[in-house]
């Protein structure tokens, strides 16, 4: 906020120059930030190569105190594009050890995709939320990033499940990391206050037995159907989704489930969907595809709508006191004019720049080879400027 005292012309002079902020430098080309989105990806993985290495030889990621046991199976040959991965989660909660080891070792033999690498990660506690704690995020992503590096995983082509508790899990991390996944597939599991909006870019397979009832699994699928019916109804282009009600089963379905692997491995990944709904869950997170927040801004509950056409963004809904939303030229032209509109009214006219160190920290921050942006446009609350 800006506090000051100024004549009426020149207040109006200066909340323009905010409103339409030109950048100051004519920054980097187009083809000078493809060359340093190319650096800048190498130069990291050359760096992380060896803790790659370290993590997939011992089967074990560690992030702090906290850490993930997997195990890795590969099947068939790696495509041109590069290969798949399903990260496979198990069923157990709250309950000894070795129950949720058995349930582990069960998810390592449950599904077989005709390709790709099939990550089963060994959950990192024995309650009952065991796949949807906030370390968890981190971890997954870790073993993403690890996935690229030793199997040559395609970012684009990765994907979610999970049964019973792994199914809560898929419920939960679905949404709340959707800019990670390519589809999800929940089977078995509960959704507690998961955040279906989220999912307007994430294909979602569901299967519950039609005798699930315990925590109403059952009829909270097919509520979950009909939501999403309802959300696509009005939104064509989003939630995609495909629901089984599977007759005569109960929570165990015979690996009758097994059709999600096919389903889901026939969608990619769009990191720069042209429509978000943003809704920060129980475990807020800073980046959602092409935006992100402040960590003091991101708050649980708080929600954005966001759409770009052409050279131009409209925010219908931004909760948040402060906003940045990232560009590059795989999205719209940044050699032209930008327009970005907030509740119908324009915040931002002008053109922004390229900017190497943005392009670094991007990646430093994701650590994804889609999510590397040259340029950045701040809105905070009314007021918008590029840097």
């Amino acid at each position: 906020m800006f506090l000051f005292k100024a004549a009426p012309v020149l207040l109006f002079s200066l909340l323009f120059s905010v409103t339409f902020a030109q950048p100051a430098s004519k920054g980097i080309s187009a083809k000078e930030a493809a060359a340093e989105a190319e650096k800048v990806i190498l130069d990291y993985k050359t760096k992380y190569q060896s803790t790659a290495k370290a993590d997939w030889d011992s089967g074990k990621i560690q992030i702090g105190t906290d850490s993930l046991l997997f195990t890795v199976k590969v099947f068939g040959e790696k495509p041109a594009d590069g290969r798949a991965m399903f990260i496979s989660l198990h069923g157990g909660g709250n309950g000894p050890a070795s129950m949720n080891d058995q349930q582990y070792k069960n998810q390592q033999r449950l599904y077989k995709p005709a390709e790709g690498v099939y990550f089963v990660p060994r959950a990192p506690s024995n309650t009952w939320n065991m796949w949807h704690q906030e370390p968890v995020d981190g971890l997954l992503e870790k073993a993403i990033l690890d996935a690229v590096i030793m199997e040559g995983v395609n970012p684009n082509k990765v994907y979610i499940m999970g049964y019973s508790a792994g199914g809560d899990g898929v419920y939960q991390l679905a949404p709340r990391m959707a800019d990670h996944w390519a589809a999800a597939a929940m089977m078995a599991g509960h959704p507690g206050d998961a955040a279906i909006l989220n999912l307007r870019n994430v294909p979602f397979f569901l299967a519950v037995g039609e005798k699930d009832a315990a925590y109403n699994r059952n009829a909270l699928l097919t509520e979950w159907s009909n939501r999403l019916d309802s959300l696509q109804s009005t939104d064509k282009a989003g939630f995609v989704h495909d629901a089984h009600l599977m007759a005569g089963m109960p929570h165990w379905m015979k690996q009758q489930d097994t059709i999600s692997v096919a389903w889901m491995a026939k969608f990619k990944r769009n990191p720069y969907p042209q429509k978000i709904n943003w809704v920060q869950d129980d475990a807020v997170r800073k980046h959602f595809y092409w935006l992100s927040v402040p960590q003091s801004s991101a708050v649980k509950g708080h929600t954005i709508f966001a759409s770009y056409q052409g050279q131009e963004i409209d925010i219908q809904r931004n909760d948040t006191d402060t906003l940045y939303i990232h560009l590059n030229d795989n999205m719209m032209n940044l050699d032209k004019q930008i327009t970005i509109k907030q509740n119908g009214k324009v915040i931002f006219k002008g053109k922004v720049i390229r900017r190497k160190e943005l392009m670094q920290q991007s990646y430093a921050d994701r650590k994804d080879a889609d999510y590397v942006f040259s340029s950045r446009v701040m809105v905070v609350k009314d007021q918008a400027r590029a840097y």
